[in-house]
């Protein structure tokens, strides 16, 4: 008999095989090591692979692909349904099977390598900004100790710093004045490296054309281009852009019965990375279009005024998700505020 689909529970060691045939009767129940697994799948007849969503899912369905097979990820949680009884790798398996063969199933995009290579840089970004920015409050604190107060702010640190270390006199010991010495060059290394994975996204912007085409939205930055890029490979795959906002987690959820829909707040599922950005970004548009008399600042204006600055920044960011799939679809510029509202 002949595998037609088949479930993949991955995991680092150990992975749980569910294949069924084309009648959906269970045909195959197997359990492969990490080093058998590659070799066995591309010794199948070309079939439909499903798998979770998880680490190192684009990276086998790379690899399947190349093998002839069709290969589709599943987000977690619509799997979870599917599992009959108690959780375990093999009812895992069989409820991936099951997921993948549903005609009405949402699936994730698959990850280039070259996505795969800019999200790591902006995973390596965020990560030094977060350790910059605590290392500043560090900073600002155990100054507090000694009687100097620095305002908040990164700015504010990099400035005060090196006039404390410079005029403290004898309010600072030698051990003390050693220790933030350390920290001040510490703080001066993490702004290096920032810097330098920020040349490399901009590198990546100025020879990438969607990129270079998502810049003319108002709201969208180069790090939000480059972010944007290495997470939507393929945007087909969203029938419109309500669909790529609602995988970004910018629309509401809904809890409604019986005729009557309640809409609640932002989903919040998708990248978390990306919409961040994306509400950051529009936060910006807000500011600077105060005093402006185009449509899109009026309509802000009187929807901040109706709802506050907060729903008007997601509500941009939403309206720049659409805007995004239809820029990447169509392969053009972004035209007016109009275009999408």
């Amino acid at each position: 008999m002949k595998v037609t689909r088949l479930g993949i529970d991955i995991a680092k060691t150990v992975f749980q095989l569910h294949g069924v045939d084309q009648y959906g009767k269970a045909i195959l129940k197997k359990r492969c090591q990490r080093r058998e697994l590659l070799q066995f799948i591309t010794n199948l007849p070309p079939c439909l692979i499903g798998m979770e969503a998880c680490g190192s899912a684009s990276y086998w369905a790379r690899e399947f692909k190349k093998a002839g097979h069709e290969v589709k990820l599943i987000s977690p949680q619509f799997v979870k349904p599917y599992v009959k009884s108690n959780k375990n790798d093999a009812a895992d398996a069989e409820a991936i099977c099951e997921a993948v063969g549903r005609p009405n199933m949402r699936f994730v995009p698959v990850k280039s390598i070259e996505g795969q290579d800019i999200q790591n840089l902006h995973r390596i970004r965020s990560r030094l900004i977060r350790a910059r920015g605590a290392l500043s409050n560090e900073i600002r604190g155990l100054l507090g100790e000694y009687g100097f107060i620095i305002p908040k702010g990164l700015p504010q640190t990099r400035k005060r710093l090196p006039e404390i270390l410079e005029s403290a006199g004898d309010r600072l010991t030698s051990m003390s004045r050693e220790c933030f010495c350390n920290l001040s060059r510490e703080l001066a290394d993490l702004d290096e490296k920032i810097f330098f994975y920020e040349t490399k996204l901009k590198a990546i912007l100025k020879n990438s054309p969607i990129c270079q085409r998502l810049l003319t939205i108002p709201g969208v930055g180069p790090i939000t281009a480059t972010a944007i890029v290495s997470a939507v490979t393929d945007p087909s795959v969203f029938k419109n852009g309500r669909g790529l906002s609602a995988w970004f987690g910018l629309v509401p959820k809904q809890c409604s019965s019986g005729g009557k829909e309640q809409l609640l707040g932002i989903s919040k599922r998708g990248d978390t990375y990306v919409r961040s950005l994306l509400i950051h970004g529009a936060r910006a548009v807000l500011t600077n279009g105060k005093n402006k008399g185009d449509r899109q600042s009026i309509w802000l204006q009187k929807l901040v005024e109706r709802r506050g600055k907060n729903r008007a920044s997601v509500a941009l960011a939403n309206k720049n998700a659409r805007a995004i799939w239809v820029v990447m679809t169509r392969n053009e510029d972004y035209k007016s505020f109009a275009a999408v509202a």
